[in-house]
């Protein structure tokens, strides 16, 4: 072992001086081709979407289409002139010949349609014998007006009084009867009914009022016929 101390086996600078540098030189030429030949050798390397997104930007819009042209002016319509011929005026130039008017047309003896017998040869379709219209109908019957504003109420010229009935009489039974009475155009009691009343009374009330008579009732100087109201009081002590 101290042998190997005093003398190694293995001895420091037997190499020669250059192999370092050149070792050096040998790496570091090996390191730049590694990075050089890729990067000259981008042509072949693909793209990454991110740099494709930043590289193709989509088209610009298509621009807005043109506004329409203005409506044309309407053009203005000229009235043309339109004659009217009236067939009855006199014509401006005179006719070359005067044509003979045609002779009227006998009267036919053949009878129409809607003719009656006895009819005159040549007469209207619907016209009468002898020419006379028969008089129109008499107008319809006016209805009773009631009495009021203008129309004031008649006087009575003719009372009755009423038959008190036994059998209300014994049942004590009293009161009012309110009828409605029509009054004819000769102051007459026409029709009456019971408006408001009594079962036992209604009778002798109807029956009183029919007898009663009133002045004529007149409007616009016609007599007319009239409608009220009137009423039969029935007590016990006297009957009205």
């Amino acid at each position: 072992m101290f042998g190997d101390v005093v003398e190694p086996s293995i001895k420091v600078g037997t190499k020669k001086w250059y192999t370092v540098p050149l070792s050096i030189i040998t790496h570091v030429a090996v390191l730049g081709a590694l990075i050089v030949i890729p990067l000259m050798a981008t042509d072949m390397m693909p793209t990454p979407q991110s740099v494709l997104a930043f590289v193709a930007m989509p088209p610009p819009p298509p621009p807005p289409p043109p506004p329409p042209p203005p409506p044309a002016p309407p053009q203005p319509v000229t009235p043309q002139p339109v004659t009217v011929v009236n067939p009855n005026a006199a014509p401006v130039e005179a006719p070359k010949d005067i044509k003979p008017e045609p002779p009227p047309a006998p009267p036919s003896m053949t009878g129409v349609v809607g003719g009656v017998a006895g009819g005159i040869p040549g007469g209207s379709v619907g016209g009468v014998v002898g020419g006379i219209a028969p008089p129109p109908p008499p107008p319809p019957p006016q209805a009773p007006v009631r009495v009021g504003g203008d129309i004031k109420e008649p006087k009575k010229i003719k009372d009755a009084k009423p038959v008190y009935p036994p059998l209300a009489q014994t049942a004590k039974i009293s009161g009012i009867v309110i009828i409605e009475a029509i009054i004819a155009k000769d102051g007459s009691i026409r029709d009456a009914k019971i408006l408001r009343g009594m079962p036992m009374l209604n009778d002798a009330a109807l029956e009183a009022v029919r007898q009663w008579r009133y002045t004529p009732t007149t409007l616009n100087g016609v007599p007319v016929e009239v409608v009220m109201t009137v009423t039969v009081n029935f007590t016990l002590n006297e009957p009205q």
